[in-house]
């Protein structure tokens, strides 16, 4: 076998010589054979894809090759890897593309475990972006799996490659339906009956591999072929939800995996929109709140531990001086007064770069998810063997020497000391790998933090924080929250008589962020009854009610789409009217303050102002 391999590189090589150099052989599949190589002419390195001679022979299969890698090749998108050439040289037939520098999603879950979920939903996305492009333009890959999807080292970014197999949806004669085309592991249920596909048969095959990417593992397995090819006809996927996928993230996922088409999302865009949902719940917290759940909120610095050290020479020197009580009082208070005084001037300053309280539940929430899904990479996120023995050890220990301690024969008093050291051997191990799969440090401080404790420390903090200090930038809070913040700020600082005079401006601004924040919680409700339209009726049969039942689901679908994008609008005209506030200049809300006065004089009845979108 190696000596055909090479004698396929030699001949391959002496074709394409003058032209390009081949380095060495990267990869093999059903298809073809892929070279990494050096284009001469321009000195850039390219993979080759090569259409293996023994079946370069069979008539068909050359033209299918070549007409499908054309087809590729007019596809220009980010995520897609580029074909630069096809070609033919003699006896053999191949295209250049892009070479990538970066691994397979199958070397990434492989090697490091699955994806966080906000990795997989930014991978995810760019991969619908590319399929979706692919299908607008009249081709379905035919395979998409996650051999096929590269991840650049550099950029991060995923690419899409081997559209080799790919056909046009329209003219791909002998590929249209009646032959079973893919990867059993990430083929769809069409492609398994030999039906016709279409690009919804893709985005099957994107749920296989988002399936993967978050958890590690197919789906449907089997021994066989055919035993893997009859569950992706009938059964249902285990579901993700269970394995800790955040839930707009695992609906999408098992949408694509629906056995009916109908039921799955009808194009890629849709996809990678539910996608972006599932990304801007996710988004990073601010650098002010970052740091403080991460460090200012904790006692864990390098002072901290020489804090101790300090203070016990400290209390000895009162002691000497003072006596006793005194060094005892100066012991006490260092443990708890100074503590709490340090965390309180956090919290000052907290408050003075603009975030309160109630911000420190999402920050820590936010904080603790993500560190549990970069310590699942390598702690998992279920207890080990290991873990499980230690605790078992543990409190057999401990266990051990409390019945000991109740016994009065003389061997308890050997059995004592061993029973402690395991109790207390186990319980630092299994703390030591419990801290490998949880932050415990953070939910220790976000439960300190979050508590009432904590919002008595910012209560005391507040007293000692100026009235004047500016709040930060936008946060993680809602637009309307952030808008309405700043304009609540602009309010305070005009002066008294202005103040008077637009004195239920602040309501107008609470009545804006109430009806967005209702407009939001709506908007959310709405894009999650969406995808149930086509999945109410599953239990039903196909009869002669079909129709109908498809003509109510599409209704209920248009209404639903009709209130979305009501809701849309008005949450946009809330924030607009509230972002017109926040521009308004003290000058302009003097002017207006001014007009409300003399309006108010020259009607003789009471007039209120009620921004607009168009306001200046």
């Amino acid at each position: 076998m190696v000596e055909q391999v090479d004698r396929l590189f030699l001949d391959f090589q002496s074709a394409l010589a003058g032209r390009y150099s081949l380095e060495r052989e990267v990869g093999r599949g059903g298809m073809g054979v892929v070279y990494l190589a050096r284009e001469v002419r321009l000195d850039r390195p390219v993979a080759i894809k090569l259409l293996p001679p023994s079946k370069a022979r069979d008539g068909g299969l050359r033209e299918r090759f070549l007409r499908e890698a054309r087809t590729a090749a007019k596809l220009s998108h980010p995520n897609i890897i580029p074909i630069f050439t096809v070609e033919e040289a003699g006896e053999f037939v191949f295209f250049a593309m892009a070479f990538v520098e970066g691994d397979t999603l199958t070397q990434r879950v492989r090697e490091r475990g699955p994806l966080p979920p906000s990795e997989a939903a930014r991978v995810l996305r760019e991969v619908a972006w590319a399929l979706a492009y692919a299908h607008s333009q009249g081709v379905v890959h035919r395979d998409v799996k996650p051999d096929n999807i590269i991840l650049e080292t550099a950029t991060g970014r995923a690419l899409v490659a081997d559209f080799g197999i790919a056909g046009l949806v329209k003219g791909a004669a002998g590929l249209d339906g009646g032959e079973v085309v893919g990867t059993p592991e990430f083929m769809s249920p069409e492609q398994v009956l030999g039906e016709g596909v279409d690009g919804r048969s893709d985005l099957y095959s994107f749920g296989l591999v988002g399936y993967f990417a978050l958890t590690g593992r197919l789906p449907y397995q089997g021994t066989k072929v055919t035993e893997i090819l009859a569950k992706q006809v009938t059964e249902p996927p285990p579901s993700l939800a269970k394995a800790g996928v955040p839930r707009k993230l695992a609906h999408a996922i098992e949408r694509c995996l629906a056995k009916d088409r109908a039921e799955r999302y009808q194009t890629g865009e849709d996809l990678a929109e539910q996608l972006t949902l599932a990304l801007e719940q996710r988004k990073e917290i601010p650098v002010a709140l970052r740091a403080f759940v991460k460090h200012n909120g904790r006692l864990d610095s390098s002072g901290a531990l020489l804090y101790p050290f300090a203070l016990l020479i400290g209390a000895g020197a009162v002691g000497s001086l003072y006596g006793v009580v005194p060094a005892f009082a100066t012991l006490i208070g260092g443990l708890t007064l100074v503590p709490i005084g340090v965390l309180i001037n956090r919290a000052r300053r907290l408050l003075r770069s603009g975030f309160s309280h109630g911000d420190l539940g999402v920050a820590f929430k936010t904080e603790i998810a993500q560190s549990s899904e970069e310590r699942a990479v390598e702690g998992g996120r279920e207890p080990s063997l290991l873990e499980r023995f230690l605790k078992l050890v543990s409190v057999a220990g401990f266990g051990g020497a409390v019945i000991s301690v109740f016994l009065s024969l003389s061997p308890s008093e050997l059995f004592l000391p061993a029973f402690f050291l395991a109790g207390i051997g186990g319980g630092i191990g299994a703390l030591v790998l419990l801290q490998r799969r949880r932050d415990l440090d953070a939910e220790f401080w976000g439960r300190i933090w979050t508590g009432p404790f904590g919002r008595w420390m910012f209560g005391v903090a507040r007293s000692f924080t100026p009235r004047g200090a500016l709040p930060a930038a936008m946060t993680h809070r809602p637009t309307e929250l952030s808008i309405g913040m700043a304009a609540e700020q602009l309010f305070g600082e005009l002066p008294k008589e202005t103040r008077r005079q637009l004195r239920d401006l602040p309501v107008v601004v609470h009545r804006l962020e109430e009806d967005a924040q209702r407009m939001r919680k709506r908007l959310e409700e709405l894009q999650d009854a969406l995808p149930e339209t086509r999945t109410g009726e599953r239990g039903m049969g196909k009869g002669t009610a079909q129709p109908a039942i498809e003509s109510r689901r599409d209704r209920i679908a248009t209404d639903l789409r009709a209130e979305r994008d009501i809701v849309q609008q008005r949450l946009a005209d809330a924030v607009a009217a509230l972002e017109t506030i926040r521009r308004a200049s003290p000058r302009t809300w003097g002017s207006l303050a001014r007009w409300r006065r003399q309006s108010t004089c020259s009607c003789r009845r009471t007039r209120s102002w009620t921004p607009s979108s168009g306001d200046g």
